[in-house]
């Protein structure tokens, strides 16, 4: 039988919420040996999601963008707005500031193949498992995955 995201997710993860200092989720990463943590509000609900990505802000900095000057105008050559979110990201202090709000999620009931299919199309490493509520009940990450699949062959 095949399995599902339930079978194989780890239930109730570390979470964090968008206040929490950034200093002291970067230390629940490390203590517990995870690479991202699901951020959620005061109902459980899920708001976003802390990546290892997100912190690379913190140490690469960011560049300034390329301009030219015309007519004693500045013309940046990349887009403006996308280097404030840069520069947000960099200068940040609170979880609210790194995270990535736009989450991409799985049901508990959703096949392994299917989140398996979604985590490459989507080129995340690890999905927030949600209930119909859209609360955190699991995270399914790459190793689980993968983990499984060395499972089916003992």
């Amino acid at each position: 039988m095949a399995k599902t995201v339930a079978d194989v997710m780890t239930p109730n993860p570390i979470s964090v919420t968008p206040d929490t200092v950034l200093k002291d989720a970067i230390q629940l990463m490390a203590d517990n040996h995870v690479g991202g943590l699901p951020v959620i509000n005061a109902d459980n609900d899920l708001v976003g999601i802390l990546s290892e990505s997100d912190l690379m802000w913190q140490t690469t900095g960011i560049d300034m963008p390329a301009y030219i000057m015309l007519l004693d105008s500045v013309i940046y050559l990349k887009n403006p707005t996308q280097y404030n979110q840069e520069l947000h990201k960099a200068l940040g202090q609170l979880v609210k500031d790194v995270m990535t709000d736009h989450v991409i999620t799985v049901e508990p009931d959703k096949s392994l193949r299917e989140a398996a299919h979604l985590m490459h199309d989507k080129k995340v490493r690890r999905l927030p498992v949600v209930n119909s509520e859209k609360q955190v009940v699991g995270i399914l990450t790459r190793g689980d995955i993968v983990r499984e699949m060395a499972n089916s062959y003992t």
